[in-house]
């Protein structure tokens, strides 16, 4: 699965202003609230079970980047938002440096493999130096979108040689 199919430009943000962790994962919870409208899930649900995973450890990357992520009973497809903050903030990154782009993720329940693909994915992408500057440089969510569309992984690519 590409990256663009799990998300849609109106849950695609910028210039968020949030002055911590929780509130970023709340920000994050809305979002994916308002794209669960077909299953009974409440944005509490999402931001405890996105909690619930930075219990076991943060999901900060490093280079300003977080990848919040659970799995969720009652949605049959991955479900992403993305958001870039207007500051920087503590996010207990591996590399103590500030976050400024979160790509949040829901799961099915049962998709282990799924899951585990789309976080491969998702680091691979965001640890290419150029496209984390290019986001960064962004000002729309369509800007941003046709940055994700355009990416293509290591696997992706030699696929299509």
């Amino acid at each position: 699965m590409e990256i663009i199919q799990l998300l849609s430009t109106d849950r695609i943000v910028c210039d968020v202003s949030v002055s911590s962790k929780k509130r970023a994962l709340e920000a994050a919870s809305n979002l994916l609230s308002e794209a669960t409208t077909d299953v009974d899930l409440s944005e509490t649900e999402i931001f405890d079970g996105l909690i619930a995973r930075e219990r076991l450890g943060s999901t900060g990357l490093g280079h300003g980047v977080a990848i919040p992520h659970g799995r969720f009973k009652g949605i049959n497809q991955a479900i992403a938002v993305f958001i870039k903050f207007e500051q920087g903030i503590d996010f207990d990154a591996i590399d103590a440096e500030p976050v400024d782009l979160m790509f949040a993720l829901m799961v099915p329940e049962e998709s282990t493999e799924e899951h585990l693909q789309l976080l491969a994915a998702l680091a691979e992408m965001f640890s290419n130096p150029s496209m984390r500057e290019r986001i960064r440089q962004s000002s729309s969510s369509a800007e941003i979108a046709a940055i994700f569309g355009g990416w293509q992984t290591a696997e992706q690519k030699v696929a299509a040689s």
